[in-house]
């Protein structure tokens, strides 16, 4: 990683680091120019169909606008309709598949590898997630998704939940979950390499100064975007100008915040989905359990057309009393997401 990439995320860090533990949304006084034109600009897409495609980070890579949130297909009683979500999901375009090694105690990606089957692995764009933080664990897992996947290869593959200080400290050490994914990426097990976490953007932005302090690049960030977080402890405008800036793809999650930010009605799911579709993000993961959710998503994508400042001022000045101390964004306040947390022998 050059010298400008390395300095901007420390001077990113720096400012970062005065405003721990407030809800404020600090001014971007790190971000260059031309990083202010990232975040007012959007990947590369196109339209097929019903779906919309955006280009992934600085990868050839096309991916579909909406992602098939993992947790959320591993959650039905019956197996088939989990597998019949799934193929349904991919026939009416949905090509970016989310998953998790932790996810439903290993029953997403094994319904997910049982719906890829009969062709349709080839139709997909396959991420998977893993929770360990030792060589040892995040090899083990990262074999064990390719297991329950049914597939030789995962596109994606990205560290779990970095929610806590000393994460980026383990990935990065010696004999650390890295290396595991290192070795995989070698043995063409994996393409790509990201990680993830929802609880505070100080956090992200101390995992991208390790991977760049260690000469690692990754190709994606997944974090939470919706019409909450872009009020409190903001990693809209806290941690995608430097994600921009790396030139890795942004994934949107926690749209609806499971179904928080809806309690909250100040916006509707079409709008949610709408505001973060028009952040200068690839894709939004959201949650789909059942077939009238899943038509939900795509009626947002047919009806999408980027929302303009006027759209956006009026969807943020509706949330900004409910989202001002972070109530509907349990993912930031408790534990209530936090899976490793709730099983932390996954992280070796």
């Amino acid at each position: 990683m050059d010298i400008s990439r390395r300095g901007f995320i420390k001077g990113a860090s720096s400012a970062l680091a005065f405003g721990l533990g407030s809800g404020s949304i600090l001014p971007l006084a790190a971000a260059t120019q031309e990083t202010s034109k990232l975040v007012n600009s959007q990947p590369e897409e196109r339209r097929r169909g019903d779906m919309i495609f955006r280009r992934l980070g600085e990868t050839e890579e096309w991916v579909s606008v909406i992602g098939l949130g993992g947790y959320h297909i591993g959650k039905q009683r019956d197996e088939n309709e989990s597998i019949q979500l799934i193929r349904s999901a991919i026939d009416k375009g949905i090509s970016f598949m989310d998953n998790s090694w932790d996810y439903n105690n290993g029953q997403s990606e094994i319904r997910m590898g049982q719906a890829l089957r009969n062709g349709y692995r080839e139709k997909v764009f396959l991420m998977t997630k893993i929770d360990g933080r030792t060589k040892a664990a995040a090899g083990q897992q990262i074999d064990e998704s390719l297991r329950r996947l049914q597939s030789d290869h995962i596109d994606l593959l990205q560290h779990h939940e970095i929610i806590r200080l000393n994460d980026p400290d383990r990935i990065f050490a010696e004999a650390g979950a890295q290396e595991a994914v290192l070795a995989a990426r070698k043995a063409g097990k994996i393409r790509y390499v990201g990680f993830t976490g929802h609880k505070d953007p100080s956090i992200h932005l101390r995992m991208l100064q390790m991977a760049s302090d260690h000469g690692v690049h990754f190709d994606t960030v997944q974090m939470p975007l919706n019409v909450m977080d872009a009020h409190f402890r903001s990693f809209q405008h806290q941690v995608v100008p430097i994600v921009l800036k790396e030139r890795a793809g942004v994934l949107g999650m926690k749209t609806f915040g499971d179904h928080f930010i809806l309690s909250s009605k100040t916006v509707t799911p079409i709008e949610a989905l709408h505001y973060s579709m028009s952040l200068p993000i690839s894709v939004v993961i959201t949650g789909i359990d059942k077939p009238e959710v899943l038509e939900q998503a795509m009626e947002a994508v047919r009806t999408y057309k980027k929302l303009d400042d006027a759209a956006i001022g009026s969807l943020l000045a509706r949330t900004q009393t409910a989202a001002a101390n972070g109530r509907f964004e349990l993912y930031k306040m408790s534990t209530h997401f936090d899976g490793t947390v709730h099983n932390p022998a996954g992280l070796g």
